[in-house]
């Protein structure tokens, strides 16, 4: 899990990093601005990090339909309640 497209605030600098490293139009899709900050966007996680493993070779991945930050009694979240917590994540290759 991962903090999700509807909660992920980021700034110009972070969509030009990921552009600069992911070009093409799916990353551009991967933000969308945020409507009451010109210079904030919204940025899909689970989008972004299927498009680098695409990028690396890594085609099936599943998941990625849970949001940490909107989820509190699921997840922990610092960007969400400035508390820390812990929780684990499992890949396994068959």
């Amino acid at each position: 899990p991962a903090i999700g497209p509807d909660a992920f605030e980021v700034g110009e600098d972070v969509r030009d990093a990921f552009a600069a490293a992911l070009p093409g139009e799916a990353t551009l899709a991967a933000f969308r601005p945020k409507s009451d900050q010109a210079v904030k966007f919204l940025a899909d996680m689970p989008a972004l990090a299927r498009l680098m493993l695409a990028r690396d070779g890594v085609t099936r991945v599943h998941g990625g339909n849970l949001c940490t930050a909107s989820a509190p009694r699921r997840f922990y979240s610092y960007r969400r309640d400035h508390v820390t917590g812990r929780q684990a994540s499992l890949i396994w290759i068959k």
